[in-house]
Formats: C-alpha cells, sequence, structure tokens
C-alpha cells in the first residue's frame, strides 16, 4: 500500500512511538497515510488503541524483520 509520510519508531518505548505518531500525523491532510515501524512490544496495542481513540483508521499491520509495521489513515 501508498502511504505519505513515514515515521521510523524503532528503539523507543511505549509511549513514545503513539506519541510521536500523533504528532507526524498533524501536517497530514485528512485521508493521507502514515506508515509507522516500530519494535515495542507494546506498541501492537498501544497503536490500534490510539487510532480507536483519535477516529484515525488503523488500515494495516504486518511484520517486517524484528519490527512491526502500521499504516494509518489520517481521520
Amino acid at each position: 500500500m501508498d502511504y505519505d509520510a513515514e515515521l521510523d519508531a524503532r528503539g523507543l518505548l511505549c509511549p513514545l512511538p503513539v506519541l510521536k505518531a500523533r504528532k507526524r500525523l498533524e501536517p497530514l491532510a485528512s485521508g493521507q497515510v502514515l506508515r509507522v515501524v516500530a519494535d515495542d512490544p507494546a506498541a501492537i496495542v498501544d497503536v490500534p488503541h490510539f487510532c480507536a481513540e483519535a477516529g484515525h483508521e488503523l488500515v494495516g499491520q504486518a511484520d517486517e524483520g524484528d519490527a512491526q509495521i502500521y499504516l494509518i489513515r489520517k481521520a
């Protein structure tokens, strides 16, 4: 899937991946997609919860090596 911006959150622990994703989503227009790469085990729970709470759509989630990839469509 195509994306409009990317955030490499590898090496960051909870809650930093979600906080940085929130900040990175701010300048994006509604409907644009942010790709987040994270290796924090808590991100598996935190990112979907963040999307649900903020109204964003988690359009994709996958493992890539030792990290997880999240595709978030801005509300």
